[in-house]
Order: C-alpha cells, then sequence, then structure tokens
C-alpha cells in the first residue's frame, strides 16, 4: 500500500499487514497515514477504545496492533517466541520458580485490574519474595497474552503501559488449533517474495522450512541475484523494476523494515547505520522506493518543525515531492501548531 494509497477499511489494512509495529504508540497512525486514503487518526483511537484493534506483543516478542481476531489467531502461533526471549532475558534470574504459578497468580490480579509491569512485578514479590519484580513480571508477560488498554495507544492521549489478559479484554478465548501454514501466507501476501530466513526473522519463528515445504504447490518461486529461493503468491502484485515509487514517510519500526532478514532490498548497507540509533530505527522516507531520508519533528512553543536529513543526493522534483507529503503529515501530526519542514 506504499505505491499508491489504500480505500481501504482501517482494520483491513491492519489485517493485510499481519498487524502494525507499535512499540511507539504513534508508530501505527503514521503508518497507517502512509498507506490509506484519507487517514483519519481519532477513527483509530476509537477502533483502540472500542476494543476491535489491541496492542499486544505478538512477532519477534514485540508490541503490534492488530485487530482483536488476530490477536486471538496470531498470539499461540507465537507463544514459543514469547517464552524463548524471557528465557533468554531473565532465565538465570528465574531459577527456582514454577513459571505457570507465578503466570496464573499475575493472571488473576491482571483480570481484577489492570496494571503496569513493575506495579505487578512489586505485587508478586509479597508472594516470590526471593526473586526481583522485574523477573516475575516478564514472566506474566511472556506466559499470559497481554494487550495494553487504554489511554496508551490513544491519539492525543497518553498512559502507562497497563495490561490484562487478552481474553479478558476481549471476552474471548485464543484460538484453539491456529494455522502457522496460513500465517506464513498471509506474510507472503503482505512481504513477498519472501524465503523461509525472511519469514523467521518477520515472525521470530523456528524451523519455518517444513511449512514452505507444505506450502509450495500453492506458490510460486523464484531466484534472487545470490541464488537464493524466494516464494510469492501467484497472483500477488509484482511491480516492474523500473517503475517510480512517490516519496513515503515511515515510522519508528515501520513493518517494511523488520520483514526480511536481509533488509539491503530497501536500505543500502551504507545508510543502515545511520537510521539505527542505538537500536532504535528512527522515522525514514522512501524515496523511490529506497530508505534516502530520516525524518524527526521537535515542539516549541506552538511550532512543529519537521526536519528531514537527506542520505543522497535527490533531484529537484525528488526534493518536492518530499517536502510536500512531510508537509502534510506534519499537519496531521500537529494540527494545532505552526508548522515548519527543513529539508537539508
Amino acid at each position: 500500500m506504499l505505491l499508491r494509497r489504500s480505500q481501504r477499511p482501517f482494520t483491513e489494512a491492519i489485517d493485510h499487514l499481519v498487524g502494525m509495529q507499535a512499540q511507539v504508540p504513534t508508530s501505527p497512525y503514521v503508518g497507517l497515514w502512509s498507506r490509506v486514503e484519507q487517514f483519519d487518526p481519532t477513527e483509530l483511537s476509537a477502533l483502540v477504545e472500542q476494543r476491535r484493534v489491541v496492542r499486544i506483543a505478538l512477532m519477534r516478542s514485540t508490541i503490534h496492533l492488530v485487530s482483536a481476531r488476530d490477536c486471538l489467531e496470531l498470539r499461540p502461533l507465537v507463544q514459543s517466541v514469547s517464552e524463548r526471549g524471557f528465557r533468554a532475558a531473565f532465565g538465570k534470574r528465574a531459577v527456582g520458580l514454577d513459571v505457570e504459578e507465578v503466570a496464573a497468580a499475575g493472571r488473576a490480579i491482571l483480570t481484577d485490574r489492570p496494571l503496569a509491569g513493575a506495579a505487578l512485578g512489586r505485587i508478586l514479590q509479597e508472594r516470590w519474595p526471593d526473586h526481583e519484580p522485574d523477573v516475575l513480571a516478564n514472566i506474566v508477560r511472556a506466559y499470559v497474552p497481554l494487550v495494553q488498554v487504554p489511554p496508551r495507544g490513544v491519539w492525543g492521549r497518553s498512559g502507562p503501559s497497563a495490561h490484562t489478559p487478552a481474553e479478558a479484554w476481549l471476552g474471548m478465548p485464543l484460538t484453539s488449533a491456529p494455522s502457522v501454514d496460513e500465517m506464513v501466507v498471509r506474510y507472503l501476501t503482505a512481504f513477498g517474495p519472501a524465503n523461509v530466513q525472511d519469514a523467521q526473522a518477520w515472525s521470530g519463528l523456528t524451523g519455518l522450512a517444513d511449512v514452505f515445504e507444505r506450502l509450495t504447490p500453492r506458490l510460486c518461486t523464484f531466484r534472487d541475484d545470490a541464488g537464493r529461493t524466494l516464494y510469492d503468491l501467484p497472483d500477488a502484485p509484482r511491480p516492474p523494476g523500473d517503475l517510480e515509487a512517490p516519496a513515503r514517510f515511515l515510522p519508528e519500526f515501520d513493518n517494511l523494515l523488520l520483514s526480511h532478514a536481509d533488509r539491503t532490498h530497501v536500505v543500502a548497507e551504507e545508510h543502515r547505520a545511520r537510521f539505527m540509533e542505538n537500536h532504535l530505527i528512527v522515522g525514514t522516507v522512501l524515496v523511490d522506493g529506497w530508505v534516502d531520508a530520516l525524518w524527526t519533528v521537535s515542539r516549541s512553543k506552538g511550532r512543529a518543525t519537521m526536519q528531514i536529513e537527506l542520505l543522497r543526493r535527490c533531484s529537484k522534483r525528488q526534493r518536492d515531492d518530499i517536502a510536500d507529503e512531510g508537509a502534510r503529515l506534519i499537519a496531521m501530526l500537529a494540527p494545532e501548531a505552526t508548522h515548519d519542514v527543513a529539508l537539508g
């Protein structure tokens, strides 16, 4: 949806992307603004408050904004990813704990009232005084599907990352027998052509080679310049390589930048270090399909300034396209402020 904006309803656009990266609460708003016609951030906020979309740790155990249906469908499929991440980060500090017992206690507490992780950890430490609160809270995060409740993720508001079990928030159980094969098909629908390593980098799952082998009769295959096999859906759109793409602004951690093992299809190798700062991906600008600029917004005394840093020389027409798109974005991000766009 980056070559031309879609007219899909917001929930359909989010489902098509298999969720939106949402570590930064505003990221889904920018990501959808760049992909959907006539985007209104208050409409997405309403979906959050109506519980039609939720924020939950999913692929790679990172926070995504997904539809309620996908929350219940995808979380069981990536449960192993959350557990593996917990063991890597906290396993040594959790020795002697029954993680299922801690998880059950945390589920009961958070079903009664949503809490931030630090508050949950302090309550659990009263029962397990020999273990640190962050370890106890992260057991619950890893082993219980937790959604972040509003006002977190609501446009123009802020709040702590308070959590409650997904089943309690949505009033429905997790899907009992979700299909990893269909998850991979949906990944390819959004991000193909791709290979096994790409799908594993996107999801955090391992052992997907068998899934691709099962799916091969449903897919078409290609070879990239390195001789690797790529898979895609037979009827998927594959624009020609010489098609000129418009300027598009992407938020921090956008799906496009994190959904392949090899990012050089969209980011030149010499630029990767520029858009990765302490492992936090900053806002980026696609110019003819490549990450060729970075963007940030600063606010002061009723004025909002978008600073755009070009990573390579662009033509005057490309610079005008970037500046025009940036002006439209900052008008959405700071509607009450005076706007400036500084392109350099």
